[in-house]
């Protein structure tokens, strides 16, 4: 504190004893100097308690120093936007009639108009004062941040040492304004970053959680692939044993069953020449068979592209060789002949041969009828005959043996429905217009074949060539 300070505050210009008057009422204005002091410096301690409860410990101070009827402590509208409450009025016995937005009594039009003056910002950086009032600025920062105004009554005037201390109350309250300011928002900013730790925290502990979820989701995966593993092992094997099982029936069975028919035929009344014959065929297919099911336990059955020969010809050579000599069989092929994929013509044949084994052994037939229909689509193989089947007691049967066939009974039934299947075909059972029963297989063509048959009617429809008409052969007439 400088000499001028010092000597506003105590109206000293000596220190000699020998002005006594002088010395004392410098004496009286010392004591309420410190008094207001000791006021000022408990207001402002309050600053960590929030800018509410320093604004009215500070005009409390104000009212008590001066013994003041009224005091103002008001902010402008643009500083300390943090700053709250920004106006409080302190009346008589220190009753707070206006805090903030909240309304009390009515006041005087002096205190009205000093409040509407400092929130508006019309006021300047000097201080006014007189006998019974004062108005001191609130400076912060070069600019004026609000102002402290009191009003005392007759008994009490008010002088320089007066006017010093309300400055002193009004710089230091705008600095502890700023800092209760800057406290509350490093109090804000510090319950965030506590609020933010303890989310973190949350958020790893449930991090962990999930990872251990993960980690035990890993573990049940592994062993739910392990699982699916040896189920998939175990299903590839189910399914060869049923392949197997089904090529044996339907190759080696009906051929040892053909080769049985021929030698039931010799024991019959025929010439020699004949029996020789069909022994001759019946040896021939003894060793098919045994050629076959050694196919189907080393290589499965895989045909080759190579040097095969055609659907039509191979039906044909089925029929004259797999069927008995009484049984009275007739090929038909329709339609423009398409190259089917090998295992597609492979389970054809094999359809036709046991649709031909029934028909001979199970349904006492003497005629049949095998028809081959090539479409831009599909290809229809029927077998149809005079015998005394029931269609509608094969099909129950198709059923029964493709849900529980324990006893290996009505395979033959079951494999030709399911070789369709695997060619994404169907398979009906009907009544024949011979009497008999008709079996029918409908196959889609691949599309490599559609494309190929496309481009053959393009090529056909150019040159002017039509397409070849079908063809019928007659095979195994009565021997």
């Amino acid at each position: 504190m400088t000499a001028p300070d010092l000597s506003r505050l105590t109206g000293l210009r000596s220190g000699k004893p020998t002005f006594y008057p002088q010395y004392r009422g410098a004496a009286e204005r010392l004591e309420r100097v410190v008094h207001a002091l000791e006021l000022i410096s408990r207001a402002l301690v309050r600053t960590v308690e929030g800018p509410e409860t320093l604004i009215c410990a500070v005009a409390e101070a104000a009212r008590a120093h001066l013994s003041a009827r009224w005091v103002v402590f008001a902010l402008t509208d643009r500083t300390l936007p943090d700053a709250g409450p920004r106006r409080l009025v302190l009346g008589p016995d220190a009753t707070p009639f206006l805090v903030d937005n909240v309304e009390g009594p009515p006041l005087p039009d002096d205190v009205v108009r000093c409040l509407e003056d400092i929130r508006s910002g019309s006021i300047g950086r000097d201080a006014t004062v007189d006998t019974h009032h004062a108005f001191v600025p609130i400076v912060l920062d070069g600019g004026v941040a609000g102002a402290i105004a009191a009003w005392t009554p007759e008994h009490r005037t008010i002088d320089g040492t007066d006017h010093a201390v309300l400055s002193i109350l009004a710089s230091q309250t705008a600095v502890a304004l700023q800092n209760s300011a800057l406290y509350q928002r490093g109090q804000l900013l510090l319950g965030r970053a506590e609020q933010a730790y303890q989310e973190a925290n949350r958020a790893a502990a449930d991090l962990q959680a999930r990872n251990a979820e993960l980690e035990a989701t890993l573990r049940q995966l592994e062993l739910t692939q392990r699982q699916l593993g040896a189920a998939h092992r175990h299903q590839a094997l189910d399914e060869e044993r049923h392949r197997i099982a089904r090529e044996l029936h339907d190759s080696v069975t009906q051929a040892v069953l053909s080769a049985g028919m021929q030698i039931e035929v010799c024991r019959s009344d025929i010439p020699d020449t004949e029996r020789g014959e069909r022994l001759d065929l019946a040896k021939e297919l003894t060793r098919r068979a045994v050629e076959q099911l050694r196919s189907a336990i080393y290589a499965l059955n895989h045909p080759s592209d190579s040097d095969r020969t055609s659907l039509p010809e191979m039906l044909e050579q089925l029929c004259s060789a797999h069927t008995p000599g009484e049984l009275d069989i007739t090929v038909r092929v329709g339609g423009p002949p398409v190259e089917l994929p090998g295992e597609a013509e492979h389970s054809l044949l094999r359809i036709a041969g046991e649709a031909l084994f029934n028909a001979a052994v199970h349904a006492n037939a003497r005629r049949v009828v095998l028809r081959l229909t090539y479409r831009p689509d599909s290809v229809l193989l029927s077998v149809a005959d005079d015998g005394d089947g029931d269609p509608a007691r094969m099909r129950l049967m198709l059923r029964l043996a493709a849900d529980n066939d324990w006893d290996g009974r009505h395979r033959g039934l079951a494999n030709m429905q399911a070789r369709a299947h695997e060619l994404g075909g169907t398979l009906e059972v009907r009544r024949a217009r011979l009497g008999g029963v008709r079996v029918a297989v409908r196959i889609p063509v691949p599309e490599p074949a559609v494309d190929a048959e496309r481009d053959a009617d393009e090529t056909i429809g150019t040159s002017g060539n039509s397409a070849a008409p079908a063809h019928a052969a007659r095979t195994g007439a009565q021997r």
